[in-house]
């Protein structure tokens, strides 16, 4: 009996330190800009809401693509699907950019696309980086 509840005890604390880690995702590597490369790493917090950071490396800015867009736009695919627009990001001088956001929604992929605005309610055909599914 008390190995059986040691075990349970055990399995139970096994599978919550499993949840509570963050999970870190690669982006693909890019047609639109080869250079680029980062990843994205999605935890939960307390409320059990999702965090979704995002750091990438060697991003031109989206002016500098043929043909120029204002802007990139973080896009997450939930368990549903659907594609939600999560905000934009933006490269740095030294071309780094960083993202961070909540979500009540499971993310299953994350995906950038280029952009005329940031409030785009619908992804465009330029698709800047995207990970596999997670």
């Amino acid at each position: 009996m008390k190995t059986q509840l040691f075990t349970i005890s055990l399995f139970i604390l096994i599978a919550f330190w499993f949840t509570s880690c963050s999970n870190k995702t690669f982006f693909l590597q890019s047609s639109v800009l080869p250079a680029a490369e980062g990843y994205v790493e999605v935890s939960r917090d307390k409320s059990e809401n999702y965090i979704i950071k995002i750091d990438i490396k060697n991003f031109a800015g989206a002016e500098r693509l043929d043909p120029s867009n204002l802007t990139y736009v973080v896009w997450m695919v939930t368990a549903r699907e659907a594609a939600v627009n999560i905000g934009r990001i933006s490269p740095s001088n030294s071309l780094n950019a960083s993202f961070e956001t909540l979500s009540s929604f499971r993310p299953v992929q994350i995906f950038i696309t280029a952009e005329e605005h940031e409030n785009a309610r619908y992804p465009g055909s330029m698709m800047i980086l995207t990970t596999d599914r997670f």
